[in-house]
């Protein structure tokens, strides 16, 4: 199984972190399934936001031809990965986007080319691979995906991470890394005497001696992977609980009593964006009524709306979570 010799002083200065670029791999791979993801605000995500995705990747050739080649996808027993140009440690608290992208000028289009051979080592490359431009394809590509579908919820997003950091934080106070790291992936566990295991892959142990960062980053994904930048950073990405945590009955009966019923029914659904044509169907309502409930939480400033693709998708601003907790 592929573990990681962690010595006790890294272990001491490893920490957790938000990182755009990790959630923005994370919405990538969500994207780039064929049929909606089974998890309900990955469906909702996916329905969103893949036709924009995919007319983005017919636009140009070559982010068409090497969107098929970032990752090997599990097959039965045969593991998959991410391609390594794909997964840069997180830069440090509050690092933006940009910066955390800009990690991806180390790869020139060889190196690139290299490590996609690796995934498919009986596939010959698409020609177009064969030529330039790898690196500005796949920057052009997570730079729309954080552009068109990440950013505009990245506050709610990063609120939903540091939540799960601030409960990983407290069950390391008491349980150790022993009762944290079992909970970050199924495949994660620590063997104890430094030995963390990263998945159950059959590769010889990795000593991270020469390590100075060590971080555990949070993503809106099902799965986890790993990500360095040889030999200093290392980083493990782990699937965030609650991504969607219905708010309770509570919540949405004294919202109701607030803003009235489906209104509150409007604007609970709206933790993560929505059309009026979903939120039609999610409510029951008449697509009209759903437009008028809009229509008064857009002018209270409690939604924003932003056009993706063919929808006008609406989500709810800091004063919208305010009045969902203000509900209790």
């Amino acid at each position: 199984m592929g573990t990681w010799l962690v010595p006790a002083d890294l272990l001491a200065r490893s920490r957790f972190q938000v990182s755009p670029l990790a959630e923005t791999v994370a919405a990538l791979t969500v994207l780039d399934a064929p049929e909606p993801p089974g998890v309900p605000w990955q469906r909702t995500f996916h329905v969103t936001h893949r036709e924009a995705y995919a007319e983005m990747l017919a636009d140009d050739p070559l982010r068409g031809a090497i969107s098929g080649w970032l990752w090997r996808p599990r097959r039965g027993s045969v593991p998959g990965w991410m391609g390594d140009f794909l997964t840069a440690p997180p830069l440090g608290p509050g690092a933006s986007f940009a910066a955390e992208l800009a990690q991806l000028d180390a790869w020139d289009d060889a190196r690139i080319r290299a490590e996609i051979r690796t995934m498919r080592p009986d596939v010959p490359l698409p020609a177009l691979l064969e030529g330039g431009g790898l690196r500005a394809a796949v920057a052009a590509i997570l730079a729309w995906v954080w552009t068109a579908t990440v950013a505009a919820d990245w506050p709610r997003r990063r609120r939903v991470l540091e939540a799960d950091i601030v409960s990983r934080t407290a069950r390391l106070a008491t349980q150790g890394w022993a009762g944290v790291v079992p909970t970050l992936g199924r495949r994660m566990d620590w063997k104890g005497g430094g030995h963390l295991q990263i998945n159950s892959y059959d590769l010889p142990t990795r000593d991270l001696s020469a390590a100075r960062e060590l971080t555990f980053v949070p993503v809106h994904s099902n799965g986890q992977w790993v990500a360095w930048d040889l030999p200093e950073r290392f980083a493990v990405v782990y699937p965030v609980t609650g991504a969607q945590a219905p708010v309770d009955r509570g919540a949405a009966d004294g919202l109701a009593r607030l803003v009235g019923t489906n209104r509150a029914r409007v604007l609970v659904l709206l933790d993560e964006p929505h059309s009026t044509t979903q939120l039609a169907a999610l409510t029951g309502l008449p697509l009209g009524a759903v437009g008028n409930h809009l229509r008064v939480l857009l002018d209270a400033g409690a939604v924003p709306r932003r056009r993706s693709g063919r929808e006008v998708l609406y989500w709810r601003t800091s004063l919208g979570d305010g009045l969902v907790a203000a509900g209790r």
